[in-house]
């Protein structure tokens, strides 16, 4: 009799347990939040294939980080106003209307466009390394000049839109692995613009930090899948026959390379 009733009470007891505790633990969060991309061609997915019809020159990818966190996290609304070939104007005057004080949660990838990234290695590609050691310098000489106050307009800008907003604002990745054997642009050229993409980032992060946002780098991310490494490859290398993906993320650059960072900072 008395271990029937030890029994009892001992069931009784993990039947009150369990009951309390599943009232205690909290359900899980359906995802809440309403999210909203910028930016520019490293945004919107240009060199990651499989473009949104709706989407049209801006090449919104389905293969981009902001599509791919908007798949796997599902949050309560996603919009990408992303466009390849975005300036810091451009965001400002065309994408940052898609913000409101409901959006909580804000990615962007600009600054790139503001120093001449496209006409850099274009001069690099088809002129020698004097004229591209040229080209970056005169690029980083604007950037020192110029980047700060550009980017800290757009970030107001997000600010005013998004007040309760998570701000993440991602950088890019370094192109060139270098001291190894690689064909097509000198060595100078190529650690010349790797100098210059470290500087946008660097500004970019100081910037962001002001601003108290969150910068996401990407750059130890690509590490042996950049050209020249002897990784596979997360960027196009000059496309000839498309020339507006060179230099731009695979789908694996987009997928392995940003999406983990971005989604580690975003949350």
């Amino acid at each position: 009799m008395r271990k029937s009733r030890l029994a009892t009470l001992t069931l009784s007891l993990a039947t009150a347990l369990a009951a309390t505790l599943t009232l205690a633990a909290p359900a899980e969060a359906a995802p809440s939040d309403h999210y909203v991309a910028l930016g520019d061609s490293y945004s919107s997915g240009v060199g990651a294939g499989s473009y949104t019809a709706e989407s049209g020159s801006c090449q919104r990818s389905t293969n981009a980080y902001p599509a791919l966190y908007a798949t796997n996290v599902q949050p309560a609304s996603y919009r990408s106003v992303a466009c390849s070939g975005a300036t810091t104007a451009s965001v400002i005057n065309t994408q940052l209307s898609a913000l409101s004080t409901t959006t909580t949660l804000v990615s962007v990838t600009v600054g790139g466009n503001d120093v001449g990234f496209a006409n850099i290695m274009t001069t690099c590609v088809l002129y020698g390394t004097n004229d591209c050691v040229a080209a970056v310098q005169a690029a980083e000489d604007k950037a020192r000049a110029d980047l700060t106050n550009l980017l800290r307009t757009v970030y107001n800008g997000i600010r005013t839109r998004a007040p309760s907003a998570r701000v993440v604002v991602v950088g890019y990745p370094v192109f060139y692995q270098l001291g190894t054997t690689c064909v097509g642009l000198s060595a100078t050229s190529r650690a010349k613009i790797n100098e210059g993409i470290n500087l946008v980032n660097d500004l970019t992060r100081s910037a962001t930090q002001a601003a108290g946002f969150t910068f996401a780098d990407v750059r130890s991310q690509f590490v042996g899948h950049q050209l020249c490494s002897y990784g596979d490859k997360w960027l196009h290398a000059l496309n000839f026959v498309n020339l507006g993906i060179s230099y731009h993320p695979t789908a694996a650059g987009q997928s392995s390379g940003y999406y983990p960072v971005f989604r580690s900072v975003a949350g």
